[in-house]
């Protein structure tokens, strides 16, 4: 065999090793990232809802959704948590439609029909004007907390009870929006999302 041939296969014999062991390695590290991708997004999921609140794993069984959806915005998941047999929280994940494209956000909300907080999964909108709703620096999310269906949902110049973002009137209307027709959701479709044995 000549030194060229003895080359050539030498170089398929290492090229086909090193492609069966990038194979065998994402074989095998496949089953963790996975697992990790997950974590993060229930780890993003429930970042809204206090650690002590709940005690068992709300995203293992997403709830029914009703069909009917809201005007502006719409629910994409439902999530109870619970703590021992008494549900404790709804987490809603709504999609609406902001200045630069869709804002999808996960809302929780208490079983009195208040809400607990609100927190931005994923936006399009232009970093330093609505981009900040998904800083958490901004602290813009914290004033709706605690606030219910009874409140004004609209911007302070609308005649409602909220501040703005600066520069980013479209964004803030929408955020809004969601939030108070998550409220909704959950006031009309409480016994349903709450479970049926659970007395108003």
């Amino acid at each position: 065999m000549s030194a060229p041939m003895r080359s050539s296969l030498l170089l398929l014999a290492v090229g086909g090793s090193a492609i069966a062991l990038t194979l065998a390695w994402q074989h095998w590290t496949r089953p963790a990232i996975i697992d990790a991708e997950r974590q993060l997004q229930a780890s993003q999921l429930l970042a809204v809802l206090p650690a002590q609140s709940y005690d068992n794993r709300p995203l293992d069984s997403a709830l029914p959704l009703p069909a009917e959806q809201p005007q502006h915005s719409k629910v994409l998941a439902a999530y109870r948590a619970s703590h021992g047999t008494s549900p404790t929280a709804i987490v809603l994940v709504s999609q609406v439609q902001g200045y630069a494209g869709p804002i999808k956000l996960t809302i929780a909300i208490a079983a009195d029909g208040r809400l607990i907080g609100t927190r931005v999964v994923e936006q399009q909108e232009s970093p330093g004007l609505g981009g900040q709703i998904a800083d958490p620096q901004s602290g813009w999310l914290n004033q709706f907390a605690k606030h219910g269906l009874g409140d004004r949902w609209a911007i302070r110049r609308d005649q409602g009870d909220f501040d703005q973002l600066a520069g980013a009137t479209v964004t803030s209307r929408a955020v809004i929006d969601a939030q108070q027709e998550a409220l909704r959701f959950f006031d009309q479709h409480r016994s349903q999302l709450l479970g049926a044995s659970t007395h108003e």
